[in-house]
């Protein structure tokens, strides 16, 4: 039986590859609630929204300003390549319903753009373009928030992240 084969996605333009059924899988790199143990890790497990398949865990290769921010306590990952800290995360194999669905989900494009970076994976030689939510728009103070280098939503900020269900 072959193996996995490189191509590119029709919707996304994105090198991906296509597993046994046929699905084109593209690589995301999420570092806030979506991450295992975080709030919102379960839609990436809800097969409903498509399929997302664990990669391993990740680090930014450039420094970006992660930060906390907005009445919500919300992760941001500020569009701001060079500035901050290299970022704690996690890679995910998703297919291109999953990717539609993470858009809706991160309010892409008005809360978030979905860019490219690129992540160095735990165990992997070779740095791995990734797609990533990103802010570019934000108020100017947010520049000015502390930096993290890995989030979570228990951490000692002391800044609890507000689910939506509770908005």
């Amino acid at each position: 039986m072959p193996g996995p084969e490189c191509k590119l996605s029709a919707e996304t333009g994105a090198p991906c590859v296509t597993d046994d059924s046929s699905s084109c899988l593209v690589p995301v790199f999420v570092y806030g609630t979506l991450k295992t143990g975080q709030p919102n890790h379960q839609v990436l497990l809800d097969g409903a929204h498509g399929r997302a398949a664990f990669q391993g865990r990740a680090c930014t290769l450039e420094p970006y300003p992660l930060v906390i921010a907005g009445e919500h306590n919300i992760p941001r990952l500020l569009n701001l390549p060079g500035r901050g800290h290299r970022v704690a995360g996690e890679v995910y194999q998703v297919d291109e319903r999953m990717l539609r669905f993470l858009d809706e989900f991160e309010g892409c494009p008005d809360m978030y753009q979905r860019t490219r970076l690129h992540v160095a994976m735990e165990g992997a030689r070779a740095p791995l373009e990734c797609f990533v939510y990103t802010t570019a728009t934000y108020p100017p103070e947010w520049v000015h928030l502390p930096y993290l280098d890995d989030y979570d939503s228990q951490g000692k900020h002391g800044l609890r992240y507000n689910p939506r269900e509770n908005r």
